[in-house]
């Protein structure tokens, strides 16, 4: 069941401050073509505040079915019409990626991204992502380096666009957990400690091209 005109849906935003990132807002949906839905300037239920959006935003959305049923699903802004008031054009979720468990996490895609990563006491080495996403990475790397749970890292990835454009992210992530594989190298799991939100919006906006590319195939 997709979500209908002059329904309500409850968002949350991608940010890199953790307080602005668990704000809940809401916003009708005044409008919807086969691949938008538009909706007004989400508001802070209580407060009257508007939330600003930006093109390549990522938002987590739920709806409330008529059994009252929260139905959760990930969108991204696309942009922006000016009607009698002001809506912001989401991308419509595919039925199939509705689902009835809450999912706060953002966008994950599988990526082979170089990564440079320092360490405390000036370490520094290459590794190998194995998927990206708004909240975290996943890299391989050799097991000769001293990273465990909690280690914090300095990272930059490199981030190549489908226009042919290589771009730079750079943010301090802190190492959950760290598996060694068959090989004997390790697969680190971290998540974004401290990021820029301009930063974080390039990691986005790769991983929604590169889902865009598994659609197509």
């Amino acid at each position: 069941m997709l979500p209908f005109i002059n329904q309500i849906l409850y968002l949350q935003v991608a940010s890199s401050d953790e307080e602005e990132a668990a704000l809940e807002f809401k916003a009708r949906i005044a409008d919807s073509t086969d691949d938008e839905l538009l909706i007004e300037v989400p508001i802070l239920e209580g407060t009257g505040r508007l939330k600003r959006l930006f093109l390549g935003d990522e938002l987590s959305a739920y709806f409330l079915t008529q059994e009252g049923v929260k139905s959760y699903f990930n969108t991204h802004v696309l942009g922006f019409k000016d009607d009698i008031v002001r809506l912001v054009r989401i991308r419509k979720p595919e039925p199939e990626s509705i689902t009835k468990i809450q999912r706060r996490h953002f966008l994950r895609v599988s990526a082979e991204l170089e990564i440079a990563i320092q360490l405390s006491g000036n370490i520094r080495f290459i590794g190998v992502t194995d998927d990206v996403g708004g909240g975290g990475i996943s890299f391989m790397t050799d097991a000769k380096w001293p990273i465990a749970q909690g280690t914090l890292l300095d990272c930059w990835l490199l981030v190549p666009y489908r226009n042919g454009s290589v771009d730079h992210a750079q943010f301090k992530a802190e190492v959950v957990r760290v598996s060694t594989l068959d090989n004997g190298k390790h697969q680190v799991m971290a998540k974004f400690a401290k990021i820029l939100d301009s930063e974080r919006q390039r990691i986005i906006r790769f991983c929604f091209e590169r889902q865009l590319d598994y659609r197509k195939r």
